[in-house]
């Protein structure tokens, strides 16, 4: 629990004093907790929650004037270099990274649960197949409660331990055959003697007909740091509203899919996808120039650069580039809007314009730039961050069931109209 400091704040109201008791976290700001303003008849107005911390979490911490992100203590940078996906899972889960033995015992449940229930194949057939892959992966995520319905209780702590499981295995399972669906090709069923990445790149793009497909490991280890740098990210949108959902009680799937709903916004885990978008719009290497121009007059807005939380640098942002320097490197890819993507990023670290405000790439700048040197659209970089996302999510979903809990119910300033009567009837 967060500890007292003893200090108080003093709060006017109506003329009398409230004192308002003031809490110490193990980083970050002291939080004034203001529930005794609802017994004084009022309440707090806090638009976008941008002052407000509606819960205590042990996951993970932001300092964003610093550029510092830790999951459980540990620096993000140091998890995607010397940890994988599911050694940074298991921290998440369980608050220490794994010892060998427990990370071949966590490895081996993942793996035996990436195979989805025959009849989950039957869901995408009632989507057109032009739909977006996300609005698959809400549908058919939602839909997992229907067939592991007998380990539903969240109270049981072994039912919720065995659900993260699931989710974690099957979800990429999921978003590969979501991809599948919509360009038409049979589904690729998981191989249990493939990593996690490796997994996924293979029911991505591997085929039937193609049995000796291989995964390139230069390409799955930058699938794997992905995946890793966008695990969890403290109290965002969508983690507050898994949170939202959960604390009515809801099944653990119906608050991943409404997190997943929450992530489809383009103000969230649409940014690397807005970055390509970008790209589109500039067209060529030569036009760079002129629409950086633009982004100083504000009459375009830069996609992928700066970061609402980070006012210094985004720290998941060095090791992607690194990651996407590699990528790039092992291709040899000839690609003209990879080409504008890097001279979008030599203007921005040169030019003491974007350097004053601190436009550096942000982490959805690298990964839009990796994912499409992979071979993988557009349309499914969301898909991929809510694969990456799903962990962070159950984590704090399991974190706040294993505590006592209150629905949640934010409050309004109301200004519409005063009560009235219908006249004339």
């Amino acid at each position: 629990m967060s500890a007292a400091t003893g200090k108080k704040a003093v709060l006017q109201l109506d003329g009398k004093e409230i004192e308002l008791p003031i809490y110490s976290g193990t980083l970050g700001p002291d939080v004034i907790d203001v529930k005794d303003v609802l017994a004084a008849g009022h309440f707090t107005f806090d638009p976008g929650f941008m002052a407000t911390a509606a819960c205590e979490s042990k996951i993970t911490f932001i300092d964003g004037n610093k550029g510092v992100l830790l999951h459980r203590g540990y620096p993000i940078d140091q998890l995607a270099t010397k940890a994988d996906y599911l050694e940074t899972c298991y921290l998440l889960l369980n608050g220490e990274l794994p010892t060998a033995e427990q990370k071949v015992e966590f490895d081996a449940k993942v793996r035996n649960h990436t195979m989805v229930h025959d009849q989950v194949s039957r869901f995408f057939n009632g989507f057109r197949r032009d739909a977006h892959p996300m609005a698959i992966m809400v549908g058919v995520v939602g839909a997992l409660s229907a067939f592991y319905h007998n380990n539903l209780d969240i109270e049981d702590v072994n039912h919720r331990e065995i659900t993260a499981i699931r989710l974690i295995a099957k979800v990429p399972t999921l978003a590969a055959w979501s991809y599948k669906y919509t360009v038409g090709q049979p589904f690729v069923y998981p191989r249990n003697d493939l990593s996690y990445a490796e997994n996924f790149l293979y029911m991505m793009f591997a085929t039937p007909a193609d049995r000796d497909y291989k995964v390139n490991p230069i390409l799955a280890k930058a699938m794997d740091r992905i995946f890793t740098l966008h695990a969890d990210h403290e109290q965002n949108a969508s983690t507050s509203t898994v949170r939202l959902a959960g604390s009515t009680g809801a099944n653990p799937y119906a608050c991943i899919a409404a997190g997943i709903s929450a992530l489809w916004g383009p103000a969230h885990g649409g940014a690397n996808e807005a970055v390509l978008k970008m790209l589109d719009e500039i067209g060529t290497v030569e036009n760079v120039a002129g629409f950086m121009e633009k982004v100083k007059t504000k009459e375009v807005k830069l996609m992928g650069f700066g970061h609402r939380v980070y006012k210094n640098f985004d720290p998941r942002a060095k090791v992607m580039k690194e990651t996407c320097d590699e990528v790039l490197g092992a291709l040899g890819i000839n690609d003209p809007q990879l080409a504008l993507a890097m001279e979008l990023e030599r203007i921005a670290l040169s030019d003491e314009y974007f350097i004053k405000r601190n436009l550096y790439p942000n982490v959805d700048f690298y990964s839009g730039i990796i994912l499409k040197a992979i071979g993988i659209p557009t349309e499914m970089f969301t898909v991929i961050f809510a694969l990456a996302r799903t962990v962070g999510w159950i984590s704090h979903w399991l974190e706040m069931h294993s505590g006592p809990y209150k629905i949640g119910r934010p409050r309004q300033l109301y200004t519409g109209e005063v009560q009235r009567d219908i006249q004339g009837r």
